[in-house]
């Protein structure tokens, strides 16, 4: 008997296989047919929900990035959490994922996919640096931070973690990861308008980031 899924569930279906399938043998070394195959579909069903592998791909990040964006608005929206450590919670979910999902990361970042990587990295800053300012205008109207511009401030930070910090981007030795950290926490409590040592829960989600 012929099984007949909704829209929503095959192109889950779709997108679930393909994400294993890129993570075990990557973008390039996985075949539109081996989607086919694991998924157990025809070929026109695949093609009724997207138009290349590379489209898969495009929807795959949407998802990650979506995924990513649900994360950090539930842990932003959590208001029994202090104010300090929300943020570094939010923080945390930009390197959030399982294998399949940290493997579509390193594909994206692969030096032949520089477009690909603007788009996602685009996707997580508009995404995720609200939800930081939030955070911080709490944070000012409790008088923690002192700072006229929250957004700006967020802004920067995730433009950091997500390409001088980012593992898959950057070669770093240890110590040098370590600086960058100090670095980072230093100018983000400078920007914050509060003292030194401040916010060293933030330095220690960092330091555990990778």
């Amino acid at each position: 008997m012929r099984i007949v899924k909704d829209a929503e569930e095959r192109r889950n279906e779709i997108l679930d296989a393909a994400q294993e399938l890129f993570a075990r043998k990557g973008f390039e070394g996985t075949r539109t047919n081996d989607i086919l195959e694991k998924v157990g579909i025809a070929r026109g069903t695949l093609y009724y929900h997207f138009e290349s592998k590379e489209d898969i791909m495009d929807a795959l990040i949407e998802r990650c990035n979506n995924r990513m964006i649900g994360a950090a608005q539930k842990v932003a929206s959590d208001k029994s959490i202090p104010v300090v450590e929300r943020l570094a919670r939010v923080i945390l979910t930009l390197n959030m994922g399982d294998e399949g999902s940290e493997a579509l990361m390193r594909h994206i970042h692969s030096p032949n996919n520089a477009l690909m990587h603007q788009k996602i990295q685009r996707l997580i800053i508009s995404g995720v640096t609200p939800i930081l300012a939030q955070i911080i205008q709490e944070g000012i109207e409790q008088g923690l931070f002192n700072t006229p511009h929250p957004y700006e401030c967020m802004e920067m930070i995730v433009a950091y973690i997500t390409t001088v910090l980012d593992d898959n981007l950057a070669e770093l030795s240890p110590q040098e990861h370590a600086t960058k950290i100090q670095a980072a926490l230093l100018h983000l409590e400078r920007m914050l308008g509060v003292g030194a040592g401040s916010l060293q829960c933030i330095l220690h989600v960092l330091e555990n980031k990778t």
